[in-house]
């Protein structure tokens, strides 16, 4: 929930590659002035749920989600990162688990 990165956990703040995912997201957001984010983000989870038939796999093929997690483990990714990054992870592809 931008600005916030909220967390279960308080030792989940030591996780590097959980916090640079949900920082990649905040980027996401940013960008997207908010709340249009939350309204792609939910649209494209519906649409890939159908297409899927399958809520997680939906999840997991979000454009924002695939997006962060391919980058996850790159704590230099933001400063490289072109704007609107995540469209690139759009399209339809095969399922990723």
């Amino acid at each position: 929930m931008w600005p916030f990165i909220i967390l279960k956990e308080p030792e989940l703040t030591q996780d590097r590659i959980l916090i640079n995912h949900e920082r990649i997201h905040l980027r996401q957001q940013a960008e997207l002035l908010i709340l249009p984010f939350y309204l792609w983000y939910i649209s494209e989870w519906i649409c890939k749920s159908v297409w899927y038939l399958s809520t997680y796999k939906a999840y997991k093929n979000l454009s924002f989600e695939r997006e962060a997690y391919f980058h996850e483990s790159d704590p230099s990714y933001l400063r490289s990162r072109n704007r609107f990054g995540f469209i690139k992870y759009l399209w339809f592809e095969k399922p990723r688990y």
